[in-house]
C-alpha cells in the first residue's frame, strides 16, 4: 500500500505540474506560456522546498521549546524519534487550545514537529504517542515537503490565471487583430484549472493521511491509541476551531469540519470513520500475528 500510495501522490503531483503547464499554453497559444507555467512550477517548488517549515511554523504561531520548558512532550518525541530512525526534530507548541498537531520541514534534518497546548490536555500519554509518531511518519516519508510543494503549485495555477487573463484582456493586439491568447484556455485557466488543482491537492492530502497512520502504527504498536485519539480530536476540534492559514490544513493531523457529498472532494483529510477502521483492522493484524 506504501508503495500504492507513493506513485498515486508522484502523479497527482505530476498533474499539477502540468497543468501549470498546459494552462500556460492554452492562455497565450505559444510556447512561451508553457515556459512561464513551467517557470511557475520550478520556482513554487523551490520556494516550498526550502521555505516550507518557517512558513508554516509562523502561520500557527509554534514556538520551539527545549526539554527544560516541557520534559514529558520532548522526551516522547525524542523515544518516538529513535524508533522511527530519524534525526530529532525541533519540538514546538502552538499557544491555542485547539487539539492538533502537524509537522513540517523540507527534509527529516530541518524538519520540526508542532503540537498545541490543547492536544497535551485532552489526550494520554499513549494517544499522544501516536499523533506524534503520525506526525514523524510524515517527515520520513517527506509528505511535508510533498503538501508543500502541492499547496504552492495550486496557489500558482490561480495566480497564473489571473496574471495571464489581465495581460490577454489589456495586451497589445496580435497580428490577427486578435487580444490575447486562447479564450478557451483563459477560461479554463481562471474557472476550471483553479478548481482541478484545488481537488488534487486534497487528494494528495488525504493519500498521505492514511499512509502516516499506519506509520504511526507500526512505530508505536499501538494503533487503537491512535484511533482514540482522533477521535477525540474530531470531536472537541469541532467546539474549538483552529486559527489559521487554512492554505496549511492539510498539514494538521485532522480537520474536524465533515463534509459530504460533492464537498467531501473538497475534503483535506480522509474521513475518521475510515482511518479509525484502517487502524481497527491493523491491530487485528497484530493481534493474529501475535498468537501465531
Amino acid at each position: 500500500m506504501f508503495q500504492g500510495n507513493q506513485i498515486k501522490t508522484a502523479a497527482l503531483l505530476g498533474l499539477l505540474s502540468g497543468l501549470l503547464v498546459l494552462g500556460g499554453y492554452w492562455a497565450t497559444g505559444n510556447q512561451q506560456g508553457a515556459l512561464i507555467g513551467l517557470l511557475f512550477a520550478a520556482m513554487g517548488s523551490f520556494g516550498s522546498w526550502f521555505y516550507s517549515d518557517k512558513v508554516a511554523l509562523a502561520a500557527y504561531q509554534a514556538q520551539p521549546i527545549d526539554r527544560n520548558q516541557a520534559p514529558e512532550l520532548y522526551d516522547l518525541v525524542a523515544d518516538l524519534t529513535n524508533k522511527a530512525d530519524l534525526p530529532m526534530p525541533k519540538v514546538c507548541v502552538v499557544p491555542t487550545q485547539t487539539p492538533n498537531a502537524f509537522a513540517t520541514g523540507r527534509d527529516p534534518e530541518h524538519a520540526a514537529v508542532a503540537v498545541t497546548q490543547g492536544i497535551m490536555q485532552i489526550l494520554n500519554k499513549e494517544e499522544l504517542a501516536g499523533v506524534i509518531a503520525h506526525e514523524l511518519t510524515h517527515i520520513k516519508n517527506r509528505d511535508t515537503l510533498t503538501q508543500a510543494v502541492a499547496g504552492t503549485l495550486g496557489g500558482a495555477v490561480t495566480f497564473l490565471g489571473k496574471m495571464l487573463t489581465f495581460g490577454a484582456l489589456y495586451g497589445p493586439v496580435s497580428r490577427d487583430d486578435r487580444q490575447g491568447g486562447n479564450p478557451i484556455g483563459m477560461l479554463i485557466l481562471v474557472i476550471v484549472a483553479p478548481i482541478a488543482a484545488t481537488l488534487i491537492q486534497m487528494a494528495i492530502s488525504r493519500t498521505r493521511e492514511f499512509s502516516a497512520d499506519r506509520g504511526a502504527a507500526e512505530i508505536t504498536q499501538q494503533p487503537l491509541a491512535l484511533a482514540s485519539a482522533l477521535q477525540k480530536l474530531e470531536s472537541v476540534g469541532r467546539q474549538v476551531p483552529m486559527n489559521g492559514n487554512p492554505a496549511f490544513e492539510p498539514l494538521l493531523i485532522i480537520n474536524p469540519f465533515a463534509a459530504g457529498g460533492l464537498e467531501s472532494l473538497f475534503r483535506t483529510h480522509p474521513p475518521t470513520e475510515a482511518r479509525v477502521s484502517q487502524l481497527q483492522e491493523l491491530a487485528k493484524q497484530q493481534r493474529n500475528l501475535a498468537s501465531t
